[in-house]
């Protein structure tokens, strides 16, 4: 059912430039490319995300899951990933922020998007805050 659920998102995303309407209607959007962990199969997710200087973040929190997304232990496993962010495409290389850094990035989406608050209060798990760094040759 999810595998239907984001193939409809990705069409959507990319017959409109990055736009998604519905329950995303308004939330920055991207498309994450990683290679399955076991299968080395090429896999995308749609998720939201913020800017942080020239990275892009992303949350693994998958809606309040007691477990971590398969995209989280994909990247993980392989950290050189790339990025639909509108029209274009972009080479990244993922790590997780913890500390403070993790700290600062949480609370900002959170209260950018409350959605993420109420994630957090279904599930013991700290969730992951990924970092999407830009890929440097």
């Amino acid at each position: 059912m999810p595998e239907d659920w984001n193939s409809k998102i990705i069409s959507e995303f990319r017959a409109n430039g990055g736009k998604v309407g519905g329950v995303f209607e308004g939330t920055p959007l991207l498309l994450l490319h990683t290679r399955g962990a076991k299968t080395g199969a090429t896999r995308v997710n749609p998720l939201a995300y913020r800017v942080d200087g020239d990275a892009l973040v992303v949350f693994a929190s998958k809606a309040g899951a007691p477990t971590n997304p398969d995209w989280f232990h994909n990247l993980c496993a392989n950290p050189r990933a790339s990025v639909e962010v509108g029209t274009q495409r972009h080479d990244v290389v993922a790590r997780v922020a913890e500390g403070d850094e993790r700290h600062r990035l949480w609370e900002a989406q959170k209260r950018d998007n409350p959605a993420f608050a109420g994630y957090e209060t279904k599930t013991d798990r700290q969730i992951p805050v990924v970092v999407l760094d830009p890929k440097t040759s």
